[in-house]
């Protein structure tokens, strides 16, 4: 008899932590205001599209018309600058609908950042560099300077620049292929040195790449937390692995933190060795991602959303672009129906006290019921307006705006 109360009272204090942890799970989620939403209708090119977006906001088409435009930066000044896979870099004033051409650079000039006196662009094969004075309505290509070179090659080939709240220059860049034997650390050539995020070191004339983060496989988008100052970063997950696997991810990156990639995958429960690459790992103490989107999404651009901007219920949260991948069911390549692969948008993770809690749509519709898309969002960033900003570098090339109904 003992050893069945003693059992019972076991199994009783069991039940008793799962449903106090479920009740915890329940508040924490309580904790982050569910969104409302409404559908409106967008003209493009003719067409009309019926697109979801949060009450009381607005989707309006900028510009359209545009070389595949890619990321997008604000200056201090409010001027727009978006990347491209033209060759260009673009510059557009309030209210930002009558694009000029800033730069000719040639190559892929994927995203651009500033600091004093400067603006940076990051192509694949390095980060550049010219004077920068606010203002500035265009610059000669040739005025760019190699700042530090950066591993070139096939796949992969976007490189994601961003000046952090240290005042350091911070760049991104994915491994060339699903299972490519590549890492941002010691034993491997510059040219194999890929798959994460960089921070340059600089020194009087001397600059050297460090490894911030590595082991992502393609970290399009980065930010910074605006209140605990933390990097995240979007990263897209390998295709070799079917329809449904691995989720994407969102990483939290610390300074010398290994997110797995290739050697290991996150399933949605636990980390697994992924068997695709012979090499043995160099880690072995990969991160779990801190929120996910479905497998074949394709996440992009990160921007988080400043104080002021929106609602307060979202202050904090981040917004990701998911372009929607080419995978189709069930096998995930290429031959199934269109209409099965995942549909682009762009969606918020939700945080609570700095901490990520779960993911939910922020706009939606981009996607027919054939499985075309007339939209896939890339780059995201918030104005000096409030409103949010984005990027469609396929279906409709242009530009678009997020902002409060008037």
């Amino acid at each position: 008899m003992p050893a069945l109360r003693t059992t019972s009272t076991s199994a009783t204090s069991r039940f008793f932590l799962l449903g106090l942890l479920a009740l915890v799970c329940v508040a924490a989620n309580a904790a982050v205001e569910p969104l409302r939403y409404h559908w409106q209708t967008l003209e493009i090119d003719g067409a009309s599209h019926r697109v979801r977006v949060p009450s009381g906001y607005q989707l309006e088409l900028l510009v359209s018309g545009l070389g595949r435009p890619r990321l997008l930066r604000f200056a201090d000044n409010g001027d727009l600058f978006i990347g491209s896979k033209s060759g260009r870099v673009y510059r557009l004033t309030p209210p930002y609908r009558l694009p000029t051409v800033f730069a000719k650079l040639g190559g892929y000039p994927h995203s651009v950042a500033f600091r004093p006196g400067e603006i940076l662009v990051a192509k694949t094969d390095g980060v550049y560099v010219a004077p920068y004075v606010p203002g500035q309505a265009q610059i000669d290509g040739g005025e760019f300077r190699l700042l530090a070179a950066l591993p070139a090659g096939g796949g992969h080939s976007s490189r994601t620049v961003g000046v952090g709240p240290d005042g350091r220059v911070y760049t991104s860049l994915g491994i060339s292929g699903n299972c490519s034997d590549e890492y941002l650390g010691d034993g491997y050539r510059f040219s194999n040195r890929r798959g994460g995020v960089l921070v340059l070191e600089e020194t009087g004339s001397k600059r050297r790449w460090r490894a911030f983060a590595s082991g992502l496989r393609n970290p399009v988008g980065f930010d910074w937390h605006p209140k605990t100052g933390v990097l995240y970063a979007s990263n897209n997950g390998p295709d070799h692995l079917g329809f449904d696997r691995p989720p994407e991810y969102f990483s939290r990156l610390e300074p010398g933190s290994f997110h797995g990639m290739p050697w290991f995958q996150f399933d949605g429960q636990r980390i697994i060795r992924d068997d695709c690459i012979s090499r043995a790992p160099p880690r072995s103490d990969p991160a779990t991602p801190v929120a996910t989107f479905p497998a074949r999404n394709a996440p992009m651009g990160v921007a988080f959303i400043p104080p002021g901007a929106m609602e307060p219920a979202v202050e904090g949260d981040a917004v990701v672009a998911l372009r929607g991948s080419w995978g189709t069911k069930p096998s995930g390549g290429f031959a199934g129906d269109p209409a099965s692969r995942r549909h682009p948008k762009v969606v918020l993770v939700r945080f609570d006290d700095g901490e990520a809690k779960r993911v939910d749509d922020l706009i939606t519709g981009f996607q027919l019921e054939s499985g075309d898309r007339w939209a896939r969002p890339v780059g995201v960033a918030f104005g000096p307006d409030g409103n949010l900003y984005f990027t469609s570098d396929s279906g409709a090339n242009a530009l678009f705006r997020l902002s409060r109904q008037r």
